[in-house]
């Protein structure tokens, strides 16, 4: 994966790092607690828009890195048919 797909942030104050990535029209986080990793969640359309409303880093980045068009139709999707197509590939 190439790293300007990714975003590493380290609050440095000894909370859990948190890494975003984008995956196609995907955006997927997860957490790195003393060298161990979670595995990578996609985000919701509601975390999504969370992030823009409340303009930060993570939104700037998602801006530059996908544009503002792919990132208003990520906010809005509908989460059953995000729901239908986790479980299409689960099957």
């Amino acid at each position: 994966m190439q790293n300007w797909n990714t975003l590493r942030i380290d609050p440095a104050d000894g909370s859990a790092v948190t890494e975003y990535r984008i995956d196609g029209e995907h955006v997927e986080s997860r957490q790195v607690r003393d060298d161990t990793l979670d595995g990578w969640k996609r985000l919701t359309p509601q975390q999504l828009t969370s992030h823009v409303v409340a303009n930060t880093v993570v939104a700037y980045w998602l801006r530059r890195r996908m544009g503002v068009h792919p990132l208003v139709r990520a906010c809005a999707q509908d989460s059953s048919a995000m729901e239908f197509e986790r479980d299409r590939l689960a099957a």
